[in-house]
């Protein structure tokens, strides 16, 4: 019976996923379904899936029942379409909790994305317990009830004390035994995300929820790639800080845009807190394109080359319309960086290129973003 169930909840998940993936660009978009992640879970709505119930009903109504001669479908008789509305409550959307991994599986299958192979060998490591043997002492948490029930069956029977009419085993404590364990060092690969977004007024709410959507995706799917990840947040107008996560998503200064000034606190930051050598890193800057001079976009092309591109994995700039932005950087990224160049799709040069440029001018973009971020398993 417990074989069966399990038989019958797989097949429920593969037909939970197969509706996602089908509906997957419309999932990309939906804030509802973000609003409610939580430990590693998201709460996703699914139509047209209904969990296995029984239904209880009035016998008096059910298939032949009534008289001779009485037919479904005639005027007055149910279903005939002329009977005033029921008082049954109508279908609900069902909501399924899936895990981050299976959403991230899920991804990537639909976009066909590779699997990221990390740059470089990490030193860092993170100690794992194993369990190498049995001991005749440890915590109660630990108690390994099979051995320690032949212990006991093995010194009843050497002291005559066993029944086989009445096959009563009482452990006492020196038949106890537990399960032993030691430590070992397990090689971790570790990502670092810093992501970076212009807050000056030309970057209202829309703008905000597209990039809240598309870092959703980005750090899910990372998060799938990597054991040990930590995420940094970088706001900047003129200026640029960093802040928490809320933060981040929330604020909204009425300054101008010095792109510079995030580029640099991020090469700043990297170089401070991760080593090229035992982190991978991912930089993603979210704009509108507005900037406040050629020579801050001269200043941000010198700190990429010289500083940010060498040191990390991917630097992604995704850039959001906006009626007030100029729309003009992620030119200037084109021009020095011409691998950059989204239009160009996955050439040698693009796969070879760090920086990897977007537009998402909609949600409906952020299906397409995503293909162009990792579609080379960076």
């Amino acid at each position: 019976m417990t074989a069966r169930i399990e038989q019958d909840h797989q097949r429920f998940r593969q037909l939970v996923k197969g509706k996602i993936r089908k509906d997957l660009r419309g999932y990309l978009t939906r804030r509802e379904m973000i609003a409610k992640e939580g430990r590693g879970v998201v709460s996703v709505p699914i139509h047209d899936i209904d969990t296995p119930t029984f239904r209880y009903g009035d016998n008096s109504s059910g298939v032949g029942m009534g008289e001779p001669g009485d037919g479904k479908g005639q005027p007055g008789s149910p279903g005939s379409g002329q009977n005033t509305g029921g008082e049954d409550p109508g279908r609900h959307i069902l909501e399924v909790d899936v895990t981050l991994e299976e959403l991230a599986d899920i991804l990537a299958e639909e976009l066909e994305l590779p699997r990221i192979k990390p740059k470089g060998a990490s030193s860092l490591t993170s100690v794992k317990d194993k369990y190498t043997g049995i001991r005749p002492t440890g915590p109660a948490s630990l108690r390994h009830f099979k051995r320690t029930y032949r212990e006991a069956l093995r010194r009843q029977v050497m002291l005559g004390e066993y029944d086989p009419e009445n096959p009563v085993i009482v452990p006492v404590k020196r038949d106890m035994r537990f399960r032993s364990w030691r430590e070992i060092p397990k090689p971790q690969n570790n990502a670092v995300i810093v992501y970076m977004m212009d807050v000056s007024g030309s970057m209202g709410d829309q703008q905000k929820e597209l990039v809240r959507l598309e870092a959703f995706w980005i750090d899910t799917w990372l998060r799938r790639n990597y054991e040990g990840i930590e995420s940094r947040y970088i706001v900047h107008d003129i200026g640029a800080r960093e802040v928490d996560k809320q933060t981040f998503f929330s604020i909204r200064e009425d300054g101008g845009t010095r792109i510079s000034s995030a580029f640099a606190l991020g090469a700043q930051m990297i170089e401070e807190r991760y080593r090229p050598s035992e982190w991978n890193t991912y930089l993603f800057h979210f704009s509108d394109g507005d900037n406040s001079s050629e020579a801050d976009n001269r200043a941000c092309v010198d700190l990429l080359r010289g500083r940010l591109l060498p040191s990390c994995n991917m630097f992604g700039y995704c850039q959001v319309a906006s009626a007030y932005g100029s729309g003009n950087f992620i030119n200037v990224l084109h021009e020095a960086f011409p691998g950059s160049d989204s239009a160009r799709g996955h050439d040698t040069d693009a796969d070879d290129q760090p920086l990897v440029t977007s537009r998402v001018n909609g949600r409906d973009d952020i299906y397409d973003s995503l293909r162009v971020f990792f579609g080379a398993g960076r």
